[in-house]
């Protein structure tokens, strides 16, 4: 396990409650679009512990963490194909999308593999 995957897990038991679950759940989708995908974490400052980051040849999401909300943004999410619209937040640019979940939202873990796998698919350009 890596440093930045401790973190996680760190990261997880610390929020407790829906947001943790919501986490695990989402990092578990992830990690098992790809077995390349690095965990990293970053962004640690003084306001903030840091952001679980996914990539592969390049950053594919993030994972915040909010009061309201757990969310996944994508580095490039504007360039994948999204048929059961799971992009439901910070749709006005031309590059990021991002995944809005809320304590009561079933996360289809199918299109959410899908959107990974995309994702993945454009870093390495396929």
């Amino acid at each position: 396990m890596t440093d930045a995957s401790q973190l996680v897990d760190q990261r997880i038991r610390q929020l407790g409650g829906w947001r943790a679950e919501t986490l695990a759940v989402v990092r578990r989708v992830i990690l098992a679009a790809d077995p390349e995908i690095v965990e990293e974490w970053k962004w640690v400052k003084p306001t903030s512990p840091g952001v679980p980051v996914w990539s592969r040849q390049g950053g594919i999401c993030t994972g915040e963490t909010y009061n309201n909300v757990v969310k996944l943004t994508f580095y490039k999410g504007a360039s994948l194909d999204d048929p059961a619209g799971l992009f439901n937040s910070s749709l006005g640019g031309n590059v990021r999308r991002a995944i809005d979940i809320r304590q009561d939202d079933e996360i289809d873990k199918e299109a959410l593999t899908n959107l990974v796998r995309q994702a993945v698919a454009l870093n390495l350009g396929r």
